[in-house]
């Protein structure tokens, strides 16, 4: 019998009806205006669709041509409940969610299972919003996938950087690093330093810190392999709490990127 992670935040970040949710996210992914490019690697959001699914669905869009040779996504977000040491595994076969069962990557996690800032952690993964929220997105766009899902505490950049060296694969392995901005500045302020953050990894400078983007670990982590690889990032959205269904006096960022071979050829999809 496989063991399962069953949903925390179905009905709470997003709807924990199978058909509304599959409609919601059918319509966000429409909507979407990507670019035309081929990613490697991904940055999404991770909060309640009503504030930063649009955003995420930019950047989810961008692998409608491309979905079909995808067959694992390496997925790695920040704790916000639980602290752990390192990368954290979740210690389960399989992640849940109203659209149904997601297996994980058996192969994968035996080839980083010898590395020391690799860890399991079911605790860290049973309450954890950051990796959950993408997987309607990705079951939704893509047709067939293993996923390796990585809690990511504390760690290095170059800890996480290293995992995703090991892990990085050719076409069939799409990289989905999972990271909101600015936490509850101004609207004003928040604009500004998330600019900053956004020009800091379009330069592929690091570190990102945690106050400029709570995923700020596996970030800088993608920005080290992506010098490493050759990739080049390019925004597709950046915008804030304030701009989709909140208040503009404490607001949180959100943005997308996608990360491609530094030879891609870049329109703006009609």
């Amino acid at each position: 019998m496989i063991t399962v992670r069953t949903p925390a935040v179905a009905g709470l970040f997003y709807p924990a009806d199978r058909q509304q949710l599959a409609q919601d996210v059918q319509q966000l992914l429409a909507e979407a205006r990507p670019l035309d490019v081929t990613p490697k690697a991904l940055i999404v959001p991770h909060a309640g669709y009503i504030y930063s699914g649009a955003i995420a669905a930019t950047a989810y869009a961008t692998l409608r041509s491309v979905a079909s040779h995808i067959r694992r996504v390496i997925l790695l977000g920040p704790t916000h409940r639980v602290a752990v040491r390192g990368l954290a595994l979740p210690g389960v076969d399989a992640f849940d969610t109203p659209l149904g069962q997601v297996m994980l990557d058996t192969t994968a996690m035996n080839a980083i299972a010898h590395l020391s800032q690799v860890t399991i952690s079911k605790e860290a993964h049973a309450l954890e919003h950051s990796l959950e929220v993408q997987l309607p997105f990705l079951q939704s766009i893509l047709p067939d996938f293993t996923l390796l899902p990585l809690a990511v505490g504390s760690a290095s950049a170059e800890e996480a950087a290293e995992v995703l060296d090991v892990l990085w694969g050719g076409e069939e392995t799409l990289i989905v690093i999972s990271s909101d901005l600015s936490h509850y500045l101004p609207y004003t302020t928040a604009q500004r330093v998330d600019n900053e953050t956004i020009q800091s990894i379009l330069k592929l400078q690091q570190p990102i810190t945690h106050d400029h983007a709570c995923g700020g670990t596996p970030l800088s982590g993608l920005i080290l392999a992506a010098r490493a690889h050759h990739l080049t990032p390019h925004l597709l959205d950046l915008r804030n709490s304030g701009d989709t269904a909140g208040s503009c006096n404490q607001v949180v960022g959100y943005a997308a990127l996608a990360f491609v071979e530094e030879d891609a050829y870049v329109t703006r999809a009609r």
